[in-house]
């Protein structure tokens, strides 16, 4: 879920905005002396095989594989690849950075090749791939926010899993005054990602836009409460101020020292490297809410498949992108092989399911919980074009405010104002 952050110059160019980006003439294969063969970029570790499933039943259609980079890394790629005008047919894209891509000219609308999938899809994650009434991607893996805890450290402190912000505060505070060395969290700089999830719950919309104007509201009320609430948290002690991820960390979600982790529906998938020793010991459970009995969650990470510009077969491009995203086969093995929980809803319900992960086999339901907590999933209305610069001011701002204890809502303002500038350097309209 770690990304590297590029530089403005390397993800945006200055060009037009999300709004009428459509597939560059592309047109139906009309030799009949051979396949249509088109390429697909992608950096899952078991997508070959599924691939293969597809060529095999497919020989009219064939896709080439290849992985030349991950994440915001890819995104970079692709532009410039598009900019010579050679970008593959059908690329993964997290979905924070596909209005990168729509705005750069990379993404195709698809529309007119999705009508029939988009119905297989709930409003949260049709809002990652749709923007001003067009489709430039299908959805391939949800990510709600939920909370993982130790279930073993509970249940000795005779504690039940918070259903509150208030609960999580004061389970994190019997569970440090019980034992100094243990933690219910940790406050992560390194996952903007992880927090702009946590500010989604809240209510909070970073970036809108009609036609050609923007409005940028980082520091809105909803962001400045959950900013408050951690730095509060930190200041009294009872929650750690380190990143995910690290070696330390992972030593301390071994350990005991943490007993708690805020995290998306993928996390079982890390957990056997991050905290090996701790199998069974976990309990995955809805994230604590800002008001009692509200279901809101927010999203950590997820990503598209979308049909890009350069492809001259866009209607065979999102015929095996709908394949792979909706089709029960195709689902079943990136489950099995990718460990992904589906953005469809008629994936989520799929006999892969219906067995825990591995890593939590003490929770014969853990899908099933998922996809009722996906049901409330709300995201941005849109990500910004420039997300990944926005994305570095909050590492960098985070980062210098947990080191020297300063105010974590004036770091949304930094971030704000970062990513307005770079908005406006790269021709943007914001009004805010």
């Amino acid at each position: 879920m770690r990304r590297a952050i590029l530089t403005a110059g390397a993800i945006i160019a200055s060009v037009t905005l999300l709004a009428g980006c459509s597939a560059n003439g592309g047109t139906a294969n009309t030799d009949s002396s051979g396949p249509v063969k088109l390429t697909f970029w992608d950096w899952d570790p078991g997508m070959d095989s599924i691939v293969d499933v597809w060529n095999k039943a497919h020989p009219d259609i064939q896709v080439k594989l290849a992985n030349p980079a991950g994440g915001d890394e890819l995104v970079s790629k692709l532009i410039t690849a598009h900019k010579a005008g050679n970008a593959p047919d059908i690329t993964k894209v997290e979905y924070q950075s596909l209005p990168a891509l729509v705005s750069n000219g990379v993404a195709a609308d698809i529309s007119d090749y999705t009508a029939d999938s988009a119905k297989d899809f709930g409003k949260a994650a049709l809002s990652q791939v749709q923007f001003e009434d067009k489709t430039y991607g299908v959805p391939q893996d949800f990510a709600p926010l939920v909370f993982f805890y130790r279930q073993d450290v509970f249940d000795s402190l005779g504690l039940k899993a918070p259903t509150t912000w208030d609960e999580y505060a004061a389970a994190a505070a019997t569970i440090h005054a019980a034992d100094p060395t243990k933690y219910l969290g940790t406050f992560s700089a390194g996952d903007p990602g992880w927090f702009a999830g946590l500010t989604q719950q809240a209510g909070a919309n970073w970036w809108s836009a009609k036609g050609k104007d923007w409005t940028v509201d980082i520091k809105d009320a909803p962001s400045t409460k959950v900013a408050d609430y951690w730095r509060g948290l930190i200041d009294q002690g009872v929650i750690k101020g380190d990143p995910f991820w690290s070696a330390q960390w992972n030593k301390e979600m071994d350990d005991g020292t943490l007993v708690g982790w805020i995290s998306g529906a993928w996390a079982p998938a890390q957990f056997g490297g991050i905290a090996p020793n701790t199998v069974g010991k976990w309990t995955m459970t809805s994230l604590p809410a800002w008001t009692a009995g509200d279901k809101t969650t927010g999203i950590w990470g997820g990503s598209a498949i979308s049909v890009t510009t350069d492809s001259k077969h866009p209607k065979q491009a999102a015929e095996f992108v709908n394949w792979l995203n909706t089709s029960d086969e195709a689902l079943a093995l990136q489950v099995e092989k990718i460990n992904i929980f589906p953005a469809a809803t008629s994936g989520q319900k799929l006999d892969a399911l219906t067995k825990p992960p591995a890593f939590m086999p003490n929770q014969p339901d853990y899908y099933k919980t998922i996809a009722d907590i996906a049901a409330d999933a709300r995201s941005f209305d849109i990500w910004g074009p420039n997300a990944t610069v926005t994305f570095g001011a909050y590492k960098d701002g985070f980062a210098a405010a947990i080191q020297n204890k300063t105010s974590f809502s004036d770091v949304l303002g930094t971030m704000q104002d970062t990513t307005v500038t770079d908005m406006k350097k790269l021709g943007f309209t914001v009004n805010k």
